[in-house]
């Protein structure tokens, strides 16, 4: 019975630590580019898009295309990276405790 007690206080202080690393990661910004940085994204390290910056040289109607373009790959860049991270958080909340397969916290 004192094991059950155990793992409730430490599946409970887990749940805190979920809770304060979703604020963390809401704070945490991270920068996708693309086009060799004529376009750049920021996103939050949960992937919500904050803003975006074009290069002044691509603003031309016959590129429009080229921009949405790059835009969608600036936004996969910093999504990925902001995927890294949230990762290494997890890695540390954890202790590197293997979790199952396909079990998301987010």
């Amino acid at each position: 019975m004192r094991d059950m007690m155990g793992m409730m206080k430490q599946a409970a202080q887990l749940q805190s630590k979920m809770q304060q690393l979703q604020a963390e990661l809401d704070a945490i910004t991270v920068e996708g580019a693309s086009g060799g940085g004529l376009v750049t994204v920021t996103t939050t390290a949960k992937g919500e898009l904050k803003s975006v910056s074009i290069d002044p040289t691509l603003l031309k109607p016959e590129e429009k295309e080229i921009v949405e373009d790059l835009i969608v790959a600036a936004h996969a860049d910093a999504r990925k990276k902001g995927e890294a991270v949230m990762q290494e958080k997890m890695r540390e909340l954890t202790g590197g405790l293997p979790l199952p397969p396909g079990l998301k916290l987010f």
